[in-house]
């Protein structure tokens, strides 16, 4: 397994920005090198403690999907090698296996978000208005219940401290403009059926998941950032799954149910993280990526 990496540290290229997980640095004018960290975040705050090859699970799992979806939609990410962009070796050992060259785009300002099961704020929502997002849903379904079809329910992107608001249709439609934001449904949808079913039969239900999208300078719609990773999805096994009660997960949920029991009021600094805890999340952030890909996370080294 790749060494932790809590934050990158490249010289020879400007740093844009540090997000939650991502640390990002300019190459030159039309390309981003994007670095994986093994930061965790929960409830939009960045915890003090990373979790052990994160970031290479992540991009392992990001590049096998944006591979897969490469029909349904054009990604951003480039066959550049590593070395053309970082031909210092100590640079280039920092991040590699973690680190991706991609297209510059222009990011939209909607998180794409598909449920296809009942749970975590769309739970609350239905318990709230028997609706999600401005959808309607049928009455009588329990938590972690299968909604009868994916729904399309996206939110505000949050600056980091922040917190992501869901909002209806309608919203998205007034940021994005009526083509476009049926383009990004459309295509949302697409993606989440296709790999649900292809996770299903290797043992995971995808609850839900988010989806960024951005622009090139022709107006077409491209995936960003990552796809369908413990991240930014809700993995569930598919032989512990039981409506009434939330599922263990393959993902950072298991960080959040921790969380859940201290005396934290969601806000930073993040608590630190037990030993157990981090080395178990570790663990279903790599059965995640052997269920899914077949690859050995101990084998993520290049």
């Amino acid at each position: 397994m790749l060494d932790v990496l809590f934050e990158s540290q490249i010289q020879s290229l400007p740093l844009l920005a540090r997000g939650k997980v991502r640390d990002i640095y300019a190459v030159g004018d039309d390309r981003l090198l994007i670095v994986a960290t093994d930061r965790l975040s929960a409830f939009d705050v960045v915890l003090p403690d990373p979790i052990p090859g994160k970031g290479a699970v992540l991009t392992a799992v990001s590049n096998f999907w944006f591979e897969r979806t490469r029909a349904l939609v054009p990604n951003h990410l480039l066959d550049t090698p590593l070395e053309a962009v970082l031909p210092d070796p100590a640079e280039r050992r920092q991040v590699e296996g973690r680190a991706v060259i991609v297209r510059k785009m222009k990011a939209l300002p909607v998180e794409a978000i598909v449920r296809g099961y009942l749970i975590g704020s769309g739970w609350k929502d239905y318990q709230a208005t028997g609706a999600v997002c401005g959808i309607r849903l049928p009455a009588g379904l329990q938590l972690a219940g299968q909604l009868p079809e994916a729904i399309f329910t996206p939110s505000t992107k949050a600056e980091i401290g922040d917190h992501d608001e869901n909002i209806d249709f309608a919203r998205a439609e007034a940021l994005l403009g009526k083509a476009l934001a049926a383009r990004v449904r459309e295509v949302s949808l697409k993606i989440y059926t296709e790999a649900a079913g292809y996770a299903r039969e290797r043992g995971i239900i995808i609850a839900d998941t988010k989806f960024e999208f951005g622009v090139d300078d022709d107006g077409e719609l491209v995936l960003i950032d990552e796809v369908l990773t413990p991240d930014s999805s809700r993995f569930w096994p598919e032989d512990e799954y039981r409506v009434g009660i939330s599922p263990p997960s393959f993902d950072k949920q298991f960080v959040r149910d921790y969380l859940e029991t201290l005396d934290w009021d969601k806000t930073p600094p993040g608590p630190r993280l037990p030993a157990e805890i981090i080395e178990r999340t570790s663990s279903k952030y790599g059965e995640a990526l052997k269920r899914l890909t077949g690859r050995d996370p101990q084998a993520l080294r290049p």
